[in-house]
């Protein structure tokens, strides 16, 4: 793939950012976590390794949740509307970006859908990305 820099924001706009890397993961997750944070059938993030996340404004509005029993759910999010925006992963070796804010294009497509198992009854798929009951295998 190679580095790129997505740029994005939050849904009032006050927290901006950029982030630089290589995006090497996109997945659309089905687990019950991401459910509940995104209110939807998915929450759809980008995995930038080794990326850098820079800041252009709202730092400050920052806020981030973990939920105390689970080993890697965290969510980062305005303080202002609550929308998610990015987060380092030191533990993944880069920012994990929730997709849906970024503006403008993202260079790589779904690549799969994970915690498939537990998804919805009535959430959307039916397309050629591969599913997979919980994280694919490296």
């Amino acid at each position: 793939m190679g580095e790129t820099v997505l740029r994005g924001s939050c849904l009032c706009g006050s927290a901006a950012y950029e982030v630089q890397g290589e995006p090497v993961r996109f997945y659309h997750c089905h687990c019950r976590r991401c459910r509940k944070a995104t209110g939807t059938g998915h929450a759809s993030n980008v995995l930038v390794q080794n990326g850098i996340l820079r800041w252009l404004a709202g730092e400050d509005l920052l806020r981030m949740f973990k939920v105390p029993e689970a080993k890697r759910f965290t969510r980062q999010f305005c303080s202002r509307c609550g929308g998610a925006v990015p987060r380092v992963v030191a533990e993944l070796g880069g920012v994990v970006v929730p997709a849906g804010s970024v503006d403008g294009d993202i260079p790589i497509r779904p690549q799969a859908r994970i915690f498939w198992d537990s998804r919805a009854p009535w959430s959307c798929g039916g397309d050629d990305i591969p599913v997979y009951p919980e994280y694919p295998a490296p």
